[in-house]
């Protein structure tokens, strides 16, 4: 944890001089200096996003805070700090936070009233995540909870982690892979077979849990995901099994300043296929492009269609979607068809241009292949966008347009600043 926290400062402007050896050892640090870094330091403390960690004790909280922040036991549990009677807070990293994780520690024990810790939290959590041990049936104190939060609160998203899957494995049983709990997984022949293979337990007691918060109130969003972290000498490979589906889900729920918090821990992972989705994206897009360099439009608009497509095929065969009715239908919705027909004009106009004598042998083959590459790039981000969030169990149709319009709005300046290119090398002598 400390050369985390050290490279962390070493990123920040404001407290560093971006030479190692110019600090001098708190020691020796001027008194001013020192109460400069405690007031950083404070306001890194107070102001750090919270995930609210719920549930009962042994359920897997310190497992998951663990694997996101990749800190050993004993930096966890000497990090903890109490912030009321029956909740713990621990930051990280502990000197100068970018991510706070609230554990309230009453919950089951009798008597327990979340008044308190609801109150703290209302003031500064910005997602709950909830932990149940997978075969474990009784939750009571945990719906109870969960509920009151929701009935407050009928927006806050609310991920729930069924933990310690390996307590309904067979004896000497191992995890099942590939990991089949995705949404994604059923539409795969190898994910359907890995479906199959799960523990009949475990299905029962995974199923009953979900049945738990099928009245919970409010309208924010609920996502399950079994995962089992596991320490190395457990023998239970992986032991990060289900780590990069949480991950995702906590992405996927989180507020746009919670995500950027997310992103900096060790072990998170948004998009873990999002890195094999870009270069499909652009080679398809750029593809798109050079197929209008050709002085004949109806040409250039089949080719950059059949490209279109072919993209669709291998970023759904990446999620392990299929591009259905259904899917086609929630892309469409989510652009609006305002916005497919803004592109259809913009594209057919282009095209058109291509027919007169001399401009369609120039500007118009040029701005014909700015505007297939700026449709094909974005086109493929709305859809990276709308796959992540499908094999979730979630629609984001705000997310996928302004995904699709900030995309458009980086390929031009992208196109615009190649043709400058371009146009300098053709200049030279």
């Amino acid at each position: 944890m400390a050369k985390w926290a050290a490279a962390l400062r070493g990123v920040l402007p404001s407290l560093s001089s971006g030479r190692a050896s110019a600090d001098p050892p708190a020691s020796e640090a001027p008194a001013s200096s020192r109460a400069q870094n405690e007031s950083w330091s404070k306001h890194a403390n107070d102001h750090a996003p919270v995930v609210w960690l719920l549930g009962k004790v042994q359920s897997g909280k310190t497992s998951i805070i663990r694997a996101i922040t990749q800190s050993t036991e004993a930096e966890i549990g000497d990090g903890f700090r109490p912030c009321t009677r029956t909740a713990r807070i621990f930051a990280f990293p502990g000197e100068m936070p970018v991510l706070r994780f609230l554990d309230t520690r009453g919950l089951g024990e009798a008597n327990y009233d979340p008044a308190e810790d609801l109150a703290f939290a209302e003031a500064n959590a910005h997602l709950v995540l909830a932990t149940m041990r997978a075969m474990d049936p009784a939750q009571d104190a945990l719906i109870e909870a969960l509920r009151k939060v929701r009935t407050r609160h009928p927006d806050w998203p609310i991920v729930v982690a069924q933990t310690s899957l390996h307590d309904g494995y067979p004896s000497g049983a191992g995890h099942v892979l590939p990991y089949p709990f995705a949404d994604a997984s059923a539409s795969q022949p190898e994910g359907r077979r890995a479906i199959e293979r799960i523990p009949t337990d475990l299905m029962r007691g995974l199923a009953y849990q979900r049945t738990l918060l099928d009245k919970l109130p409010g309208r924010g969003a609920l996502l399950f995901v079994p995962v089992d972290l596991t320490k190395a000498d457990d023998r239970l490979p992986p032991s990060d099994y289900g780590l990069e589906a949480l991950t995702e889900a906590l992405a996927t729920v989180a507020p746009a300043g919670m995500r950027f918090a997310l992103s900096a821990m060790p072990g998170f992972h948004a998009d873990p296929k999002a890195r094999s989705a870009d270069p499909i994206v652009m080679g398809h897009a750029v593809a798109a492009g050079g197929s209008d360099l050709v002085p004949f439009p109806v040409a250039g608009t089949i080719a950059s269609s059949t490209i279109q497509a072919r993209m669709l095929a291998q970023l759904g065969k990446l999620y392990g979607i299929d591009w259905d009715r259904r899917a086609y239908a929630e892309l469409s919705a989510a652009l609006g068809a305002g916005t497919l027909a803004k592109v259809a004009t913009s594209i057919g106009l282009r095209q058109l241009a291509k027919m007169l004598p001399v401009y369609g042998q120039t500007a118009g083959a040029a701005a014909s292949a700015a505007a297939s590459f700026a449709v094909t790039y974005a086109l493929g981000k709305a859809a990276v966008f709308y796959l992540h969030g499908r094999r979730l169990g979630t629609t984001d149709r705000k997310g996928i347009a302004d995904t699709y319009q900030q995309a458009m709005r980086e390929a031009f300046r992208m196109a615009k600043e190649r043709r400058r290119l371009d146009q300098d090398r053709e200049a030279q002598p």
